[in-house]
């Protein structure tokens, strides 16, 4: 199926997840349309290049950002020749450290950035997104507290909780000239090393959105609305301290998790751009990030990077031997299918021709992809292996 690349309608009524469930796009169609839509935005947006860095928020999987996102997404930016960027965020958070990385290497090519969110970009992803130059969301999008999180054991807490904890024991035993014998274990599995990784890892964020903040975003601010007198660097600096120092704040978010809407940024006196206000460039952006999330609610793919020309995806492992197809797809190939409820191994093939005979041993890969496994009779659905197979060598199973 092919989608009409004339003027897009915009569909009120019916809603656009609605109307592309009723095109029963496969995963090339989705694909295609995809970057449709990514050409369409840059377009808008006075033809600047795209990318799209995005993983699936609700899959089991190394979905947040991590040492392993470097190369992918410097070869996806290596696509790209302009010198302004928009990029396209979806992500639950991950490490810091790492977020700068991907900032510098994003900065060290292009002179302008601007951050869109049409979903959610949480902790790291909210301090990626305070080095744009312009960060554009909707009523529906959502940035996130950059609280530090530290790890011991099982459980993940707030650094700044942490202290805040440690200091109410220490107020109360001062105020009392005891200590509470109930803390003692508490405090005897605490090191003077972890009280100075939290100073650390909160003065580590907070530095990070200042200096992010006062550099891109604030470097377009030269002038008071209200009076017209230059704005000086120091009141760049204060500035953006005060909206790092509120984005850190874990005492005013309470939770990791809480969303930070338009509607908080407004508040803060922060300026976001509300892109649903461009109708045509939020049709656009919808559709994309509708047709991303129903590539990953119909795929094993977990995490995508992509231009409008280019793309590289991890998969979630499924319960199959899928082999390398190499730059040519071969008319036929076996994969070891694993059943999850016996444990038993089986060869079906896969033909990208119509017509082949079964290999030895083989069983045909079922066209409404449901399989009984021959051993104990279980019904087991391939689609999402079949999604993989048809991404990989953008040739459909017969």
């Amino acid at each position: 199926m092919t989608l009409s690349s004339e003027r897009y309608t915009i569909f009120y009524s019916m809603g656009i997840y609605s109307e592309y469930l009723d095109k029963s796009l496969n995963l090339l169609e989705l694909t295609n349309e995809r970057k449709r839509q990514l050409k369409r935005i840059s377009e808008i947006r006075n033809h600047r290049e795209i990318f799209a860095f995005a993983s699936a928020l609700t899959k089991r999987a190394a979905i947040g950002i991590d040492y392993n996102d470097l190369l992918p997404i410097s070869d996806q930016l290596s696509n790209l020749k302009g010198d302004k960027i928009d990029i396209i965020l979806e992500t639950p958070g991950g490490i810091a450290e790492i977020a700068e990385d991907i900032v510098k290497l994003v900065r060290k090519s292009f002179s302008e950035v601007a951050m869109i969110i049409p979903g959610c970009a949480k902790s790291a992803g909210t301090i990626m997104a305070m080095a744009g130059d312009e960060i554009l969301m909707n009523s529906t999008s959502a940035l996130g507290p950059i609280d530090a999180q530290i790890s011991k054991g099982d459980r993940r807490f707030s650094a700044q909780a942490f202290l805040e904890g440690l200091n109410k024991i220490k107020e109360e035993a001062d105020s009392t000239g005891n200590l509470n014998l109930a803390y003692i274990p508490i405090l005897q599995s605490i090191s003077p090393g972890d009280i100075q990784t939290c100073e650390n890892l909160l003065q580590f964020s907070e530095t990070l959105v200042t200096e992010w903040l006062k550099k891109y975003k604030f470097k377009f601010w030269t002038k008071h609305a209200k009076t017209g007198e230059p704005v000086t660097e120091e009141e760049k600096t204060k500035r953006a301290a005060e909206i790092a120092s509120i984005l850190c704040n874990h005492a005013k978010w309470l939770t990791h998790e809480r969303s930070i809407k338009i509607e908080d940024f407004e508040e803060m006196r922060f300026k976001v751009q509300d892109y649903s206000k461009n109708v045509e460039l939020h049709d656009a952006i919808s559709r994309y990030y509708t047709l991303l999330m129903m590539t990953f609610d119909s795929t094993t793919v977990y995490k995508l990077f992509e231009t409008a020309t280019s793309q590289i995806y991890r998969f979630t492992k499924p319960p199959a031997s899928i082999p390398s197809f190499g730059k040519k797809t071969p008319d036929s190939a076996l994969i070891d299918f694993e059943c999850p409820n016996c444990k038993s191994i089986s060869k079906i093939q896969t033909n990208f021709k119509k017509g082949l005979a079964l290999q030895k041993g083989a069983l045909p890969f079922p066209k409404d992809d449901k399989f009984s496994c021959p051993h104990c009779k279980s019904v087991i659905d391939l689609s999402a292996i079949r999604r993989q197979i048809e991404l990989e060598t953008k040739s459909t199973i017969t």
